[in-house]
């Protein structure tokens, strides 16, 4: 079982007491093996893993690395590499675990590298990571020297094979936990920094979830968000009538213009757009640890600036902004 006290402590040193004490309570409901058939198998593997030593961590690389091939004996690797297969799929990364390279669906090394020379430094900061994953931007994060970085996805597979990183890792001031940003109290104000990517148009009301992370934030905190977008000019949105890329719970794409006004409604200042990119194959695609169907089978086969819908395909825009 994970110790939380750390981050009991750091946030109620951040004065997020609301959070301090409800979360205890959160966390014995989101693992309660009763509720989730797969939770206890999981638990099972972590605390089972071959036995794991080592002193190489290096967290500013495209790969999270961790461990080294040769610290583990042919057999262990060989295990090894089957309890990490256990936890399939895998859709955030790349890791290399001991010399095993985790080939995610997502390379997620290339967003960071979109906005890690545009945001404010993470040295000394309270960082949140809404809708993380199984936490590879929070690795780097934590490799930037962030005080401590707190994750939240409310899926349970991400967030143990974030516990199996951590155990691979060793202590750290990192956690992912197994919550959506609706079960953190309203008006913490207690992050530095909080990021939001892509989460904003899964959101059936975006200027509430905005409303969210700007009261998350401390006064001057700065917000990264990303987040799927459409060519257009102010006021321009898309609702598709019913999936988008095949994925049902996608709400609403606006312009970018017309995302910069609903951070403005929201409060937000100091907005600056600095990046927009269509989404290639090369970055999100299937693979052994990842076999299921992905971006390529959710275009159009004849025309790949489409979506099998016929909507336009995906393009993400990252915008920074921060609070008054």
């Amino acid at each position: 079982m994970m110790d939380y006290q750390l981050l009991y402590d750091t946030l109620n040193a951040a004065k997020a007491h609301a959070w301090a004490d409800l979360l205890p309570q959160q966390l014995a409901k989101a693992f309660d093996v009763t509720k989730h058939g797969h939770l206890k198998e999981w638990q099972n593997l972590i605390e089972h893993l071959v036995p794991l030593n080592t002193e190489h961590r290096t967290l500013d690389t495209s790969a999270i690395q961790i461990g080294l091939a040769d610290e583990l004996s042919p057999v262990d690797s060989l295990a090894f590499e089957q309890q990490l297969k256990t936890l399939h799929p895998w859709r955030k990364g790349p890791y290399d675990l001991f010399g095993i390279n985790i080939d995610t669906e997502w390379r997620s090394d290339w967003k960071w590298d979109r906005l890690k020379d545009h945001i404010s430094p993470l040295k000394h900061r309270l960082v949140l990571d809404v809708g993380c994953g199984n936490g590879y931007h929070c690795w780097r994060m934590l490799g930037t020297e962030a005080k401590m970085v707190i994750g939240i996805d409310p899926f349970l597979l991400n967030v143990m094979q974030f516990h199996l990183i951590k155990k691979c890792y060793g202590t750290a001031p990192i956690y992912v936990l197994p919550l959506g940003i609706e079960d953190m109290p309203y008006g913490l104000k207690a992050f530095d920094t909080v990021f939001s990517m892509g989460v904003l148009y899964h959101r059936r009301s975006p200027l509430d979830h905005l409303m969210e992370l700007r009261e998350c934030l401390t006064s001057g905190g700065e917000l990264i968000l990303e987040t799927l977008v459409i060519n257009g000019v102010l006021g321009d949105t898309l609702l598709p009538e019913n999936r988008y890329a095949m994925m049902r719970n996608v709400w609403l794409l606006p312009s970018c213009d017309t995302l910069i006004s609903w951070l403005k409604r929201c409060g937000f200042i100091n907005i600056r757009l600095i990046d927009v990119s269509t989404t290639s194959i090369e970055e999100q695609r299937s693979t052994e640890w990842m076999q299921f169907h992905s971006l390529k089978d959710f275009l159009n086969p004849d025309n790949q600036q489409q979506t099998c819908e016929g909507l336009p395909a995906p393009q993400r825009a990252i915008i920074i902004a921060n609070t008054p």
